[in-house]
């Protein structure tokens, strides 16, 4: 697995779109977002459909189409900087082959940031455009508006890189050692689920793989590591990094994780603090880095933008 393109980082005045690729966005948490965003000192400009409600499918933010639509154009727009999720739930998936990756590869690199069902677009970004892309809070989201913590690590990951280079957790390891590789990962339910779609990156192979969930049952988690597991898609991984399960059934979820993920013989990490959790973490998927999972560190090569 190579280390990706790295986009440029933030500067006070740049444009930042805020785009809706899932889940229907909820108008009040918008504007609060969008409020912390020109806090920030930056000029945030939100796409037509952000607001939009699938007129048959009331999970959705518009149809598949005005949603990638949205996307295209903000990215393809010369004057944005970077590309923000407005939250997740789910419809990645749905719109991401409506996309054209040629277009949005000859618009060059910037910066894009979700997680949740955005993992999806996380392995699009990494297959089709070549890019490290920012696995951290939305502009809608319910930490980015509630936790001091979430807003000033993605902060500072888009203004200040290179005072995040180490990421630091009070976790346990599940397996301790040390390894080095290239981030990625997101959502275990979203990345069982990419399998074998032409978006999706053929393995984990030389990777940090970064896994976590929410809402769901251990035996669920369990069905989707396997998964991964009988398809080879876990051969070679280097290291594994575990996020927050927020509101997965806590029973013999720890014991399943040492099962599925003991015998791949690499260091696994526990509580790293990134995902659904409060005051979650921003990770950066596509950087070279090392795993030191009995410390409780990720140490980047570099900073995650330019």
């Amino acid at each position: 697995m190579r280390e990706l393109t790295r986009p440029a980082r933030l500067a006070p005045g740049a444009r930042v779109a805020v785009v809706a690729p899932s889940g229907p966005v909820p108008g009040e948490r918008l504007r609060a977002g969008v409020e912390v965003l020109r806090g920030w000192g930056l000029d945030p400009v939100v796409a037509p459909h952000v607001l939009d409600r699938h007129p048959r499918f009331g999970y959705l933010a518009g149809t598949d189409a005005d949603r990638a639509a949205d996307l295209q154009s903000a990215w393809c727009d010369p004057a944005v900087d970077a590309v923000l999720c407005a939250r997740g739930g789910y419809g990645a998936q749905r719109m991401a082959d409506l996309l054209d990756w040629e277009a949005m590869r000859a618009a060059g690199p910037k910066v894009f940031v979700g997680f949740s069902d955005i993992t999806a677009l996380h392995e699009a970004f990494a297959t089709r455009l070549g890019l490290v892309t920012l696995h951290g809070p939305m502009a809608a989201g319910v930490d980015f508006l509630g936790t001091e913590r979430a807003r000033e690590h993605l902060r500072a990951t888009l203004f200040a890189p290179e005072s995040v280079r180490a990421l630091a957790w009070d976790g346990r390891a599940l397996v301790p050692g040390r390894a080095r590789g290239v981030t990625l990962g997101g959502c275990l339910t979203l990345l069982s689920s990419e399998l074998g779609s032409p978006l999706a990156r053929p393995s984990a192979r030389g990777g940090l793989l970064c896994l976590e969930d929410v809402d769901e049952e251990t035996y669920r988690l369990d069905r989707c590591l396997t998964q991964l597991l009988r398809a080879g898609w876990l051969d070679g991984v280097r290291g594994v990094l575990l996020g927050s399960w927020e509101g997965c059934a806590e029973a013999g979820l720890r014991e399943m994780l040492a099962d599925r993920l003991g015998a791949l013989g690499v260091p696994v990490a526990e509580d790293v603090g990134f995902g659904h959790g409060a005051g979650a973490l921003t990770v950066p998927f596509g950087t070279a880095a090392e795993l030191d999972a009995g410390a409780g560190t990720l140490t980047l090569d570099a900073p995650a933008l330019r």
